[in-house]
């Protein structure tokens, strides 16, 4: 009898084996178009990640990263860190940032979403759609010198102000209004080109429930409220818990152009402190250690939020 079952359990998977590469040939189209972004994801983000070895030895770039030598404690770069007097004023910044920039931009590209899926008129839909997009592609670099443009006391901002009967004010000055601008810029950028994921779940919706809601006699609001609400759920519930793995990684870039004489000790953030360490600085282990802490944040925050998330509606969970 235990021989039979053996047989069986063994035709069975032999069975399943031969589906699958019957499936695979099927879809072999797909699989070659899926093949190059797969490769380039392994290549570029599976592969580097050797390298957080560095974090934990005396890394000399001329004995490399297996031939240096391994740090006594092996924690101790993490220690530094942790020692610095400034360490807690970064963290502080970094998720302040994050935080403040989570709260606007991801309700904002929601809401933009909603809007323009309400829009009848297809040709001012599109170009609508289509105007949104064009920030995302704008360069920081530019985007950095347009504010410090409209910063500056002759620029649009103060110009705006000066009409309204405000008194002109460096706003590039200090670090007052560095959040107005950073998290500004920021929802600008992102709220269109953010949208599209939105914009294709709500493709899927079934037309034949606004047929049935319009008999019933409901109004705009209670579409969104009872047919589009629910059917971007799951897509908005992923991207949100994407989101808060992202609020330790914010766009240092943006900061670091930012910044200048008057402001760089209260805009400092862990990702302007890094590139201070380890491109600046040189001190490689040492950045890669700090850049390793608010990975290892991030994926807490991430499996947290998707505990949560389990709890509410585990079909709207990662995993």
């Amino acid at each position: 009898m235990a021989k039979k079952s053996k047989s069986s359990a063994t035709v069975t998977a032999a069975g399943t084996q031969k589906t699958f590469w019957q499936l695979l040939w099927k879809q072999r189209v797909l699989v070659l178009m899926a093949l190059a972004p797969v490769i380039m994801v392994i290549i570029f983000k599976y592969v580097p990640m050797y390298g957080i070895l560095i974090a934990f030895k005396n890394y000399k770039a001329s004995k490399g990263v297996w031939g240096s030598d391994w740090l006594d404690p092996f924690y101790k770069n993490f220690a530094t860190f942790f020692k610095n007097v400034n360490s807690g004023q970064l963290i502080w910044n970094t998720f302040k940032v994050g935080v403040l920039s989570l709260l606007f931009t991801f309700p904002a590209t929601l809401g933009f979403a909603l809007l323009l899926n309400e829009v009848r008129n297809k040709w001012l839909k599109r170009t609508v759609q289509t105007i949104s997009y064009i920030p995302h592609f704008i360069s920081v670099v530019v985007i950095c010198s347009m504010l410090n443009g409209f910063g500056s006391t002759e620029g649009l901002f103060n110009n705006i102000r000066s009409f309204f009967g405000l008194e002109r004010v460096d706003m590039n000055n200090g670090s007052e209004y560095f959040l107005l601008f950073y998290i500004g810029s920021a929802v600008w950028q992102v709220v269109g080109w953010g949208s599209i994921m939105y914009l294709s779940a709500l493709a899927n919706v079934d037309t034949t429930l606004y047929d049935v809601a319009n008999i019933d006699g409901a109004n705009r609001w209670h579409k969104v409220q009872h047919i589009v609400w629910p059917t971007i759920i799951p897509t908005t519930t992923v991207l949100l818990i994407m989101n808060i793995g992202n609020v330790l990684n914010q766009d240092y870039t943006k900061i670091l152009l930012m910044q200048n004489d008057t402001n760089r000790s209260q805009l400092d953030v862990i990702g302007t402190f890094v590139y201070q360490k380890g491109i600046v600085e040189g001190k490689f282990a040492y950045a890669t250690a700090v850049n390793l802490f608010i990975s290892i944040i991030g994926f807490a925050l991430v499996f947290a939020a998707n505990q949560i998330t389990r709890k509410i509606n585990p079909e709207n969970s990662l995993w």
